[in-house]
C-alpha cells in the first residue's frame, strides 16, 4: 500500500483527491477539488460511533463491515469514473485510518493503485496552518471604496488579468456587508476559508506583490489571520471613486435583479435591514427604509442605506490605514479596473526603478 504524506501531494501537479468521509465531515472542511465519495452516510458513520462507544471496536468493526459489503462494487465504479489517465489517485479520510485503508485495498484488488494520504485530512489541516502565516508575498495593494463601487468586480478583472490577487470575499462566501450572503447560502466556515487561502497563496507563489480589497478581519464567518491583517494595514492604498448613482446601479444588479423573485428574498433583505435600522438613531430615517421596504422599492431602500448608513461608516474606517491613499476616479467598474491596473503597473516601475538604482 503506497502512502504520500501533505508535503509530497504539494508536488503533485494534477491529483484526484478522492475524500471517503460522511457528507456531513466532508461539508465542515475538504481539501480543494477534492471529490467526496462516503463510504458511510451521515446515519451509518452515527451509529457505528454509538457501537463503538457502547459495545467496543469488535462490534463497531463488524458493523461497518455489514454497512460497507453491499456499496464495494458501486464505491469502486465512481472513484473509476472520476479518475484520468496520468493523474495521480489519492483517497484520504479523517486521519488515515481504516476507512482509506479498507478502501485503497479495495482499489488494489480491482487493479486501481491508489495513494492513500497520511494523517488523512486532519494532517492536511495541520500543515496549511503551518504554511499560511510564511506565504504572504511581501507587500498588499489595499482596494478601498465606499460600497457600491465594485471593487469586488476590480478584482476579479485584475484576476483575469493575471494579477496576483486574494479575494476574501469568495473565499468567505460572503460580501462583507449586512446582505452579505444574498446568493450565496450559508457562508463558509473557518476550515474551507483556510483551505481556499492556502490554494490562492499557492496559485500566486513567487509574487513580490497581491492585491486585495479592504476587507474588516471578520468576514461572515471566517476571520483573517493576523500576517494578512498586518500587510493590509501597512499596505498601498488605492480609493476607488464612482458617482452614487452607479453605485445604486451596481448593487441593484448584484442583489437585487437575480434575486427578487425568489420566495425568500424580501425575508431576507428584511431581516437584514431590520439589524441596520436598530442600530439608526434619525428617526425620519428609519421611516424611510421601512417605507421603502414595505412597498418593495429596493433601489430606493439602498439609495438611502448608502448616503445616510454604509457611507459616513466607511469613511471613518480608512483612518485606520499607515500607507499612502491614491485616488481613482471613474464612471464604473470597467474604467475604475483600467485605472487601477495604470497605478499598479506604474508602482511596480517605480519600486523596480528604486530597486535598480541601490544596485
Amino acid at each position: 500500500m503506497k502512502e504520500i504524506t501533505v508535503e509530497e501531494l504539494q508536488t503533485i501537479k494534477n491529483p484526484v483527491i478522492i475524500d471517503i468521509r460522511a457528507p456531513i465531515e466532508f461539508k465542515d472542511g475538504a481539501i480543494p477539488e477534492a471529490i467526496n465519495i462516503p463510504l458511510f452516510t451521515d446515519k451509518e458513520r452515527e451509529e457505528i460511533g454509538t457501537i463503538y462507544k457502547h459495545e467496543g471496536q469488535a462490534a463497531a468493526k463488524w458493523r461497518a463491515m455489514e454497512f460497507v459489503s453491499p456499496k464495494i462494487p458501486s464505491l469502486l465504479h465512481q472513484i473509476k469514473s472520476v479518475m484520468e489517465n496520468g493523474d495521480e489517485l489519492i483517497v484520504h479520510c479523517w486521519r488515515g485510518g481504516m476507512r482509506s485503508k479498507a478502501v485503497v485495498t479495495f482499489l488494489e484488488f480491482a487493479g486501481i493503485y491508489a495513494n492513500r494520504l497520511t494523517g488523512g485530512y486532519k494532517a492536511y489541516r495541520q500543515y496549511i496552518l503551518q504554511q499560511i502565516p510564511t506565504m504572504f508575498p511581501e507587500k498588499a495593494i489595499v482596494l478601498h471604496g465606499l460600497t457600491g463601487v465594485g471593487k469586488t468586480e476590480v478584482l476579479k478583472k485584475l484576476k483575469a488579468t493575471g494579477y496576483p490577487t486574494i479575494d476574501l470575499e469568495e473565499m468567505a462566501a460572503h460580501r462583507g456587508s449586512i446582505f452579505g450572503t444574498i446568493g450565496l447560502g450559508e457562508g463558509n466556515n473557518q476550515k474551507t476559508f483556510d483551505s481556499l487561502l492556502y490554494k490562492e497563496l499557492q496559485d500566486i507563489k513567487g509574487s513580490t506583490y497581491f492585491v486585495m480589497e479592504a476587507e474588516s478581519k471578520r468576514i461572515g464567518k471566517a476571520v483573517q489571520p493576523e500576517e494578512l491583517t498586518d500587510r493590509k494595514m501597512r499596505g498601498i492604498n488605492i480609493y476607488i471613486h464612482t458617482p452614487l448613482e452607479q453605485r445604486v446601479k451596481q448593487l441593484v444588479n448584484e442583489y437585487v435583479l437575480p434575486y427578487q423573485n425568489e420566495p425568500w428574498y424580501h425575508d431576507q433583505i428584511s431581516i437584514g435591514t431590520e439589524k441596520i435600522i436598530r442600530r439608526i438613531k434619525d428617526n425620519e430615517m428609519k421611516k424611510m427604509l421601512v417605507q421603502s421596504l414595505e412597498i418593495k422599492d429596493y433601489q430606493e431602500m439602498i439609495s438611502i442605506l448608502l448616503e445616510h448608513y454604509y457611507d459616513p461608516r466607511y469613511d471613518h474606517a480608512t483612518l485606520e490605514y499607515d500607507g499612502k491613499f491614491i485616488d481613482v476616479y471613474a464612471d464604473d467598474f470597467d474604467a475604475a479596473s483600467l485605472k487601477v491596473m495604470a497605478e499598479i503597473n506604474k508602482l511596480m516601475v517605480e519600486k523596480k526603478v528604486a530597486f535598480e538604482g541601490q544596485i
